[in-house]
């Protein structure tokens, strides 16, 4: 079954876990130091909270354009089937991640094991970014493109730093963060036989 780490957190909040240990593989880059984390993960209305900021919020992409789409947005039919909420996007080993528009820190830390950061943004989206190591702090105001993290660590059946997970989501919606970009920049759908993939592994659930 899959869904974003948006989802985790707040079952997180619900089931009143804490941050568990780096996944294996996962290893530290030294050039950004990444800030402690010792703030709970959010709640779903602090997820819901924009940052006082005024005007149309403008997206860019994280990443580096074009964009290569390891896997793309599949919401589940019913409620907690399976699905995709959220795209991979293949990437470099420790490719910096940027934030795609505007907003307030919410989330920045460690959920099962991946470095997450959350932000809201003034027209009541948050975007997630994940596996990452943060460069900022929960409660940090920051810019469109402004460098929020560092590629660090595997998400699903991609290589070490072979791709980030980008989510989004207004309230209990989720949304395709694609369709933020506008005008939407080149993207390339790679099969999943790229190398983003370690030898031997197929698409699973994340």
């Amino acid at each position: 079954m899959t869904r974003t780490l948006l989802g985790v957190i707040v079952a997180a909040v619900v089931l009143g876990s804490g941050p568990s240990a780096a996944a294996p593989g996962t290893r530290a880059v030294p050039d950004i130091q990444a800030p402690p984390s010792t703030q709970a993960p959010p709640s779903a209305a602090a997820m819901s909270s924009t940052p006082a900021a005024a005007g149309p919020v403008r997206y860019s992409a994280p990443l580096p354009e074009p964009l290569r789409v390891v896997r793309g947005f599949d919401p589940p039919l019913v409620s907690y089937g399976a699905g995709h909420l959220g795209v991979d996007v293949a990437t470099a080993r420790s490719q910096l991640v940027r934030s795609a528009a505007a907003g307030r820190v919410i989330f920045a830390g460690r959920v099962a094991g991946r470095g997450v950061i959350v932000v809201a943004h003034n027209d009541g989206v948050s975007t997630e970014y994940e596996p990452v190591q943060p460069a900022v702090r929960a409660g940090q105001l920051v810019r469109r493109g402004q460098v929020i993290g560092q590629v660090s660590g595997v998400h699903g059946s991609c290589a070490i730093g072979g791709c980030l997970h980008w989510g989004a989501r207004r309230g209990a919606s989720y949304l395709d963060p694609l369709s933020l970009l506008k005008p939407l920049g080149p993207v390339r759908l790679l099969p999943w036989t790229q190398a983003t993939a370690p030898v031997g592994a197929g698409p699973r659930s994340s």
